[in-house]
């Protein structure tokens, strides 16, 4: 069997979660590959909502192994509570619930460092969620990480001592106002340790190897979203990890061979939480209304998202870059009233007209180019079907597949498993 990657083509946000929830019964392995806590997927069913950060979003159902990768930081606080989450649910984690060895740990002084890191830079910051996850992957690529299978090792403690106390140090010489009680946190810290060494430590790389073999099939769940990827998106304004298809290769030792179909999720507009230049921003109504409507809110973070209309040269860009063989649409109800719809086909650059994305794509360089079309008033959130769609909606996705050369396989019309429909 081949191993089939779920990627967000945006500034993350996408609906990833949901999908993996659907698709989940048709995989035997739900791997996550990359990130940290900072993701919040968001799944919804039974008339309830839950926001998953770091444990694949294809724990609710009992016959799948849900696998956290190399790739991945984990924050052990926040992970012991997001199992505690699940504790009302009578899932038994401890026999679905995996976690590679070779993942790094977020320790409370890569928190602090990130706080110190963003203050010192003013009105420069990034936008940091302030995880620690930044200076995570700094040690991580410095040789200086601690791995989840140190802890089962000995004398794993003196290497965290000493790891903090360099961290210590680099927070001082930040020389910001800092305040934090370190005691209080590390005893929250190695509490946490205990729970997570309660779970399933494996060498995933080979575990995923054999189940291949076997023919079990995987599914690989990345983070955030491929705009905020270190080396492919709007730098410095991203992530510290490779979000596109790449990274699920690195993130979970998986031959590149053996990737089959790579699903890539959008939303039916364009948002972004935090710093960093979006072309198809909105500053008027329409942009404050498309926040409403679709509840654009950070699910970890609480942080209101930046909306603006589809952009698609950042999306062929993305499409391009990870490979894509079926696209998802997400959010397609809340574009439900606009009498105009826009899409960006195209860019103002420096004077000339280009359809792919520059090196920057600042405010000051980028000039957005519209494509406009005939909106719909219909209420899509009852639908259930792709024959009660209005024919605008099918005239914007027609366009969207045209433009993409990539077929548009499901429509999302609301945050409910039920309200996702197969084309």
């Amino acid at each position: 069997m081949a191993v089939d990657l779920l990627l967000g083509l945006q500034w993350g946000d996408e609906g990833k979660g949901k999908i993996v929830d659907v698709l989940t019964k048709n995989y035997d392995i739900i791997a996550r590959f990359q990130g940290g806590p900072n993701a919040g997927h968001t799944l919804e069913f039974d008339g309830i909502k839950h926001v998953l950060r770091t444990i694949p979003s294809g724990i609710f159902h009992e016959k799948s192994i849900n696998l956290i990768g190399n790739g991945v930081v984990i924050d052990p606080v926040v992970f012991a509570k997001e199992l505690e989450g699940l504790d009302p649910f009578n899932i038994d984690y401890r026999k679905t619930l995996m976690i590679s060895r070779k993942a790094h740990l977020i320790l409370p002084t890569h928190r602090l460092l990130d706080a110190a890191s963003e203050a010192s830079k003013g009105k420069a910051k990034i936008g940091s969620t302030l995880k620690g996850i930044g200076p995570t992957y700094m040690d991580k690529t410095g040789r200086n990480g601690i791995r989840v299978g140190d802890v089962e090792m000995e004398g794993w403690k003196q290497k965290y001592r000493a790891l903090a106390d360099k961290h210590e140090a680099m927070i001082d010489f930040y020389n910001v106002d800092i305040q934090y009680n370190l005691t209080e946190m590390e005893a929250e810290f190695f509490e946490s340790i205990d729970v997570l060494k309660s779970l399933t430590f494996i060498d995933s790389e080979e575990y995923l190897r054999q189940a291949i073999k076997d023919g079990k099939s995987v599914l690989a769940e990345g983070a955030q979203g491929s705009l905020l990827d270190i080396d492919f998106g709007t730098y410095p304004f991203v992530t510290s990890s490779n979000t596109t298809a790449a990274g699920a290769c690195t993130g979970l030792g998986i031959a590149p061979g053996k990737i089959q179909e790579v699903f890539g999720i959008f939303k039916a507009y364009t948002t972004r939480v935090g710093s960093g230049p979006f072309p198809t921003e909105l500053f008027d109504k329409v942009g404050e209304d498309m926040a409403k409507i679709g509840n654009e809110l950070g699910a970890v973070t609480g942080r209101p998202r930046r909306c603006g209309w589809l952009d698609l040269v950042a999306l062929k860009y993305t499409c391009e870059v990870n490979g894509v063989t079926q696209l998802m649409m997400m959010k397609g109800d809340v574009l439900s009233g606009f009498k105009k719809i826009k899409v960006c086909t195209a860019y103002k650059y420096k004077g000339e007209t280009i359809s792919h994305l520059p090196f920057n794509i600042e405010s000051e360089n980028v000039t957005p180019i519209y494509t406009e079309m005939k909106g719909w008033k219909e209420d899509l959130t009852k639908m259930r079907d792709v024959s009660q769609f209005p024919q605008e909606l099918n005239d914007y996705i027609d366009f969207l597949e045209k433009e993409l050369e990539i077929p548009i396989k499901i429509v999302s019309v609301g945050p409910d498993r039920t309200q996702t429909i197969p084309r």
